[in-house]
């Protein structure tokens, strides 16, 4: 999301002033390169780390704000929703120890946000999406009180014109509806940025281009979405869904996403994708014009073109362009937003080393990637890194497939290597993560593929939950040693569960796996059901998903001894209850009980906004009580 300050909803006249300062720093950026103002010859590397921060179930906690009073705000920030955090890396020279100077300062910064962190209670975790989360964590209440942030939130839902969808496949199948855009939030990066002259961009974004689908297949780390096993790398898929605010009628005429890689080479200057940007996407949100950047370069004064970089902030490209202003001298970057968080800081230098590696390297290797690689190939190779990670086939130079493990290992880890020593990185840095980096491709340990091992090698112990908190618990104690993923051991359902806050709510014990029937469905239909899978209720919903019934087995002894004998079917609408209690996710567990005590009855469904997500029963209840009976007899 943008960071910049913006003003109120704008009506129709800041919205024109703000688009005439827009295009006037479109003009004064063509201005600048033509005259020299950008920085050129220098080699500047940085970086921006995201995190989620949980309680002690190992749920989202939203405490950023909290966390933000005692850390130094100069180096961290909000970001979307109150459970995640940002924190900014200082730029460095590609040279030297810089890769080592960038573990030390990242270490630095984690260790101040755990240390406050835990002082309320909360922990720290780097990954792409925490395997913990769920709907329920993804209300506006969630979104971190910034008009910028609301304010980008009703222009979206308006222009989108409904809910967001978010429909992917992998392992299983995920379709989900959302009525704002906080599906976005369940997405933390390790963004990295690149600095390069003006006259070399459209060069070396294009190769950036190139290299983004052997980078992400190095370092997947977002497998899992809402309890389902999706894309090893499932931010690509959800960060452009959950951002998609196309009406119905431009997705049928093909317009572009805001979240994209693009769809050509650019062939001369950072300008073009600006333009392209500017013409495509409307702008979002405004802010009061500042000076004029035209009257500033006449004055000899370098000019923050606000303006530019605000609208460029709400257009989502996966290497975006980046303007920006450093102790008075005009740079341009390219930030590459495609690498996930975590799993380990040591991995993500190690990809960030892989990456710059690249760049220098293959800049020399390949004069002019547009003559040697086709943009369709390099697109459909990110996807199906982002699909299949290490798993996945690459179309390379004149058009050679390779698996893209090999591919790293016999011809881009060697060209990296060559590529950092060619600007002097010193060689304890290179062989430190360009190591991480090999020993994880060669074991084929990448996060999301120690993730999805630990879920198989888990199986079908316990509850779903518990198997997602366990993956979960596993990282955060990983993270905390440091030690580098592939060297990770898989994670297991602990033996003992010492948590009695596990129980608390009904979205922590109930059932999410439901067999259901419509109302027009024979009760023959449920009967047999309840006999094939052993069930004593069965909730009855309408095609939106709307709860509307509940059948019990005492209902169908009572309709089967009111009609026996009879030869005319019988519908589920006709016996089921039509008004059943129901409660919440978000219902305290003791709540539930009381109210089923209350009410003599043996089963809630669990409904949001009307629609089935769930249902608690008996039979629930008792394997609660029987785990804290064990463990109270076990410490008695």
């Amino acid at each position: 999301m943008a960071k910049e300050e913006i003003s109120t909803l704008p009506d129709d006249t800041q919205r024109r002033m703000f688009v005439k300062r827009l295009l006037e720093d479109v003009r004064a950026l063509e201005r600048m390169i033509q005259e020299g103002w950008i920085e050129s010859g220098v080699r500047r590397v940085g970086a921006e780390q995201e995190m989620f921060l949980v309680d002690r179930t190992l749920q989202p906690a939203n405490m950023a704000l909290k966390l933000l009073e005692k850390l130094p705000s100069t180096s961290f920030t909000t970001e979307l929703a109150l459970f995640n955090l940002e924190a900014n890396l200082l730029p460095l020279e590609l040279k030297g120890g810089c890769f080592s100077a960038m573990e030390v300062d990242l270490r630095t910064l984690i260790t101040q946000a755990r240390k406050v962190a835990a002082e309320m209670n909360t922990k720290i975790v780097l990954c792409g999406i925490l395997p913990t989360l769920d709907k329920q964590h993804l209300g506006l209440e969630s979104m971190t009180p910034i008009p910028r942030y609301l304010q980008l939130n009703n222009i979206m839902v308006e222009q989108r014109g409904g809910h967001f969808k978010a429909m992917i496949k992998g392992l299983d199948e995920l379709q989900t509806l959302h009525d704002n855009v906080m599906l976005e939030a369940c997405n933390t990066s390790f963004q990295i940025h690149y600095q390069v002259g003006p006259s070399e961009f459209a060069k070396m974004y294009n190769l950036a281009q190139v290299i983004t689908a052997p980078l992400l297949a190095a370092g997947v780390n977002s497998p899992v979405l809402l309890r389902h096993r999706l894309w090893h790398e499932t931010r690509v898929a959800l960060f452009q869904q959950s951002l998609d605010t196309r009406h119905e009628h431009k997705v049928q005429r093909g317009a572009r996403q805001r979240v994209s890689f693009g769809d050509e080479w650019i062939k001369d200057s950072i300008l073009e994708i600006f333009r392209d940007d500017i013409a495509r996407f409307r702008s979002l949100i405004t802010a009061a014009p500042d000076a004029s950047p035209l009257d500033m370069i006449a004055r000899g004064e370098v000019p923050q073109l606000k303006a530019l970089r605000l609208h460029n902030g709400t257009v989502y490209r996966w290497n975006r362009p980046c303007y920006g202003v450093n102790d008075g001298k005009a740079h341009l970057r390219i930030e590459c937003r495609v690498l996930p968080a975590g799993p380990t800081v040591k991995d993500e230098v190690a990809n960030a080393a892989f990456f710059y590696g690249m760049m220098v390297a293959l800049s020399d290797q390949y004069e002019d990637v547009t003559k040697l690689f086709s943009f369709d190939d390099a697109k459909a190779n990110f996807v199906g890194a982002a699909r299949y990670g290490l798993n996945a086939r690459v179309k390379w130079a004149k058009g050679k497939t390779w698996a893209v493990d090999e591919l790293i290992l016999k011809e881009l880890l060697p060209a990296a290597r060559k590529g950092l020593e060619a600007v002097n990185v010193d060689a304890h840095d290179i062989d430190t993560y360009l190591g991480i980096l090999e020993a994880r491709v060669s074991s084929s340990r990448t996060g999301s593929q120690w993730a999805l091992d630990s879920l198989a090698g888990m199986g079908e112990q316990g509850r779903a939950v518990d198997r997602y908190r366990a993956l979960t618990q596993a990282m955060v104690s990983n993270q905390e040693t440091g030690d580098p993923v592939h060297t990770w051991d898989l994670a297991k359902l602990p033996e003992k569960d010492e948590s009695q806050d596990n129980f608390r709510t009904v979205s922590q014990i109930m059932t999410t796996d439901l067999f259901t029937v419509n109302a027009d469905d024979i009760v023959d239909l449920a009967a047999s059901l309840m006999e094939w899978e052993h069930l004593r209720h069965v909730p009855v919903e309408d095609d939106h998903g709307k709860l509307i019934g509940l059948i019990t087995h005492r209902g169908l002894m009572q309709n089967l001894s009111q009609n026996k004998g009879s030869d005319q079917p019988v519908t589920v609408g006709e016996v089921m209850e039509k008004k059943p209690i129901t409660c919440t996710p978000e219902t305290s567990t003791l709540d539930a009980i009381k109210t089923m005590r209350k009410n003599k009855i043996s089963c809630l469904p669990v409904v949001r906004d009307g629609k089935l997500v769930g249902i608690i029963t008996e039979h629930d209840f008792f394997t609660v009580s029987a785990t804290l009976l064990e463990r109270w007899l076990q410490d008695s």
